[in-house]
């Protein structure tokens, strides 16, 4: 992985789906061979305007594992991906069952700034919706 990433200078829609798959996978090593060293994530919830934000790929790495904890099925599917210059977006349909025992459905897409080849920023935006029952 890091081999093909490292001899690409721009990253493009089957870049962004890799990263879907990986996420699929719950495979963070995956998830930060895309990301650069100073990478910034900035979660669908929190309480700033930007959500939560995660900088370095410790930070993001812990921020990703914490969500393969917290909904331990979760799939990102309908995957729609585009990339225009330095910028991109994904689309995607998150299911999964929280910890807790409720489930959510809910559109979102990713808003991505690339540096180098590479994921800089992550940022999430997730439809908000009543819980579901399991």
């Amino acid at each position: 992985m890091a081999d093909t990433l490292s001899a690409q200078s721009t990253v493009t829609a089957d870049t962004l789906a890799a990263f879907s798959d990986a996420f699929n996978r719950h495979d963070a090593n995956a998830l930060m061979e895309f990301m650069t060293e100073d990478c910034v994530f900035d979660a669908a919830g929190g309480p700033e305007v930007h959500g939560t934000r995660f900088v370095g790929r410790e930070a993001v790495r812990a921020a990703f594992e914490a969500v393969f904890r917290t909904f331990p099925d979760a799939h990102w599917g309908s995957g729609r991906h585009y990339v225009v210059g330095d910028r991109g977006v994904s689309e995607w349909v998150f299911t999964g069952t929280h910890a807790e025992g409720w489930r959510i459905e809910a559109e979102g897409c990713d808003l991505f700034e690339f540096r180098d080849g590479r994921i800089a920023v992550k940022r999430a935006f997730r439809k908000e919706r009543p819980k579901l029952q399991a």
